[in-house]
């Protein structure tokens, strides 16, 4: 089955703005939201963080929180199936906030194409802007243009 871009649309902002003030009420970081078109149904994901570690408890009580939010106002045209998942250990990096957070840290970043035979390139957070992403490999300096990138992940190093 095919996913489609899981932040492409209008809902995605819609649904945002719906839900974080409340995923943020509650002591909790809203960190993402995605929409994935799955064949003839959605999957709606919301991702939280926080300081120290995202619980199971933490999780459900969002999702009990949001649930009902999402049922009064129904803003997905169609079935979907509703997650709330903590952001994790190798989070993705998608907003200007993230990349701020970690400049310094080890990401991986993979390209929608191969370049120079490598499709995936880790090295230490430079810098972030709205068109590239630069991250150290070694000693050397490697700038990407976002419209190449498929994904900025955090990478586990044991000292995030």
């Amino acid at each position: 089955m095919k996913k489609k871009n899981p932040r492409k649309g209008s809902n995605i902002t819609k649904i945002e703005q719906l839900l974080r003030p409340v995923v943020e009420s509650m002591g909790l970081i809203f960190w993402d939201i995605t929409l994935l078109k799955l064949g003839g149904s959605y999957e709606l994901t919301v991702f939280i963080d926080r300081e120290g570690a995202v619980s199971i408890d933490d999780c459900e009580a969002v999702s009990r929180a949001l649930d009902p939010i999402l049922d009064r106002e129904d803003p997905i045209d169609g079935s979907y199936i509703f997650y709330v998942s903590s952001a994790g250990i190798e989070r993705t990096l998608s907003k200007n906030e993230h990349f701020e957070r970690y400049i310094g840290h080890e990401v991986t970043v993979k390209l929608y194409r191969a370049e120079n035979g490598v499709k995936e390139h880790s090295g230490k957070l430079l810098s972030h802007s709205d068109t590239e992403v630069s991250i150290q490999i070694d000693e050397s300096v490697s700038v990407f243009l976002l419209s190449d990138v498929a994904s900025v992940k955090l990478s586990y190093t044991g000292n995030i």
